[in-house]
């Protein structure tokens, strides 16, 4: 795979909703409203916009007994160029075999897998990857210091343990845009830990629109609907491509959530 000016990926795994999605693990308000026919919709629309900027997305079939399982980033940490992958060990127990089947497809892939071991837990949406030899993970109610150190282990780089507590997921609250920059919601996550980078900061109100996915030169994935950040980003240099997730939302999932980049670290 070869890489372009700024990628982090230039491929990614996804995987459709269930017919069990409506019954996802969601503290939202709006979880009962969950539409099944618009969320497969807005995931076809997904998966063809990553395609539309040359994203190669390898799709899975729907995992029927699994609600949350379009949420296939926290399944893995894949790295393309050595072909290794770190399997999830979910903090939600509810989620624990979701990951078998990606474990399965990754291999078929060439991807050697390593498996994080109880009692660690370890989720991929706190998981934060740079192109500068460096990660972050969230230590959250999902992903615990023994999860923190398979990580380490793993990618034999420097990762930055987080404590997050006001949102269940690091990315919910920070993502790494390329060129040392942060998106952040100072208020949900301490910006201290990210000393070292300039911090786009999102409006509280919309901190929706942190959990946004870089797609490398310059291009950002992000939630339709969130006016204020994307123009903050556009003044940053950023081309925006807005996709509507709203389904997704109801859920406590975004667009990072979506797919499992196979990362060019």
């Amino acid at each position: 795979m070869s890489r372009s000016s700024g990628e982090l990926f230039n491929a990614a795994l996804v995987r459709p909703p269930s017919r069990e999605f409506p019954r996802c693990v969601s503290t939202h308000p709006l979880k009962d409203t969950v539409d099944l026919s618009l969320a497969l919709k807005q995931h076809e629309d997904y998966v063809s916009a990553l395609r539309e900027e040359g994203i190669d997305v390898k799709k899975l079939p729907s995992l029927d007994g699994f609600p949350d399982s379009v949420f296939i980033q926290d399944t893995a940490l894949a790295r393309a160029l050595n072909r290794k992958a770190l399997i999830s060990r979910f903090g939600e127990p509810s989620r624990r075999g979701e990951e078998a089947s990606v474990r399965e497809f990754l291999g078929e892939l060439g991807f050697t897998a390593v498996n994080v071991e109880a009692p660690a837990t370890l989720e991929g949406g706190d998981i934060m990857i740079t192109d500068l030899g460096l990660a972050f993970v969230g230590l959250t109610t999902r992903t615990n210091e023994g999860g923190a150190e398979a990580l380490r282990s793993f990618l034999g780089q420097e990762v930055v343990s987080v404590p997050t507590e006001r949102v269940f997921h690091l990315l919910s609250a920070v993502n790494y845009v390329g060129n040392r920059k942060v998106v952040i919601v100072p208020e949900l996550v301490d910006s201290k830990y990210f000393s070292g980078f300039r911090q786009i900061n999102v409006p509280l109100e919309e901190a929706y629109a942190a959990n946004v996915l870089y797609l490398g030169e310059n291009r950002i994935l992000m939630p339709q609907g969130y006016p204020r950040t994307a123009e903050r980003l556009r003044r940053e240099g950023y081309r925006i491509v807005e996709v509507d997730v709203s389904e997704f939302r109801k859920c406590d999932g975004g667009v990072t959530c979506l797919s499992l980049p196979l990362f060019l670290i």
